[in-house]
């Protein structure tokens, strides 16, 4: 046998033909053959690094560890929580001093037009002097007034216009209470 058909049939061994080795010609022939011999040895050098499975990488992730990410979450609801309550607390005292501050704000503002008018009654020289100062705006106020009057027939002859005005403060005022209203626990 020839050095050639040897390496032929070693060859075909590594597809699997494992009876081949046994031929009684290639026994004798590798007996006798440093080179097949070799080259037999680099055969089954590549066959086992071909048939090892190559290992996988596994992350190995420990019992203790998925309970320390579940502690560390159920930690991190629980501060959520707890600010979700700090806030709400918060508005609940704040709602009072709200609620003091905004009916204080419409008296203020409401008893501006009563003080105006007990300064008239009682200085009527230093009203008559304020009219005086402010005659030229109020002709402008007048004026103005008279300009909206007229603005305001028009809006009112043309009902398909006022229905459409009248529609868009009314889906904007749904919108803003929408908007405004106090947002909702969750259960």
């Amino acid at each position: 046998m020839h050095c050639h058909d040897a390496q032929e049939w070693l060859g075909t061994q590594c597809n699997g033909y494992r009876a081949l080795l046994f031929a009684p010609a290639l026994q004798e022939h590798l007996k006798q053959c440093p080179v097949c011999r070799a080259f037999l040895q680099r055969q089954h050098h590549l066959d086992g690094a071909l048939d090892t499975p190559t290992p996988l990488i596994r992350a190995s992730i420990s019992t203790s560890q998925i309970m320390l990410a579940v502690q560390e979450r159920k930690r991190i609801t629980q501060q959520l929580e707890d600010i979700r309550r700090q806030q709400h607390t918060r508005m609940e005292r704040l709602r009072p001093v709200g609620a003091a501050s905004l009916a204080l704000g419409l008296f203020t503002l409401s008893s501006i037009p009563l003080f105006f008018f007990a300064i008239l009654i009682i200085q009527t020289d230093l009203a008559a002097k304020a009219l005086l100062l402010l005659s030229g705006a109020i002709d402008i106020f007048i004026i103005l007034a008279q300009y909206l009057q007229e603005e305001l027939t028009l809006l009112t002859r043309n009902s398909w216009l006022l229905s459409a005005i009248a529609f868009a403060v009314v889906i904007m005022m749904g919108m803003w209470l929408r908007l405004m209203r106090y947002p909702q626990q969750e259960a």
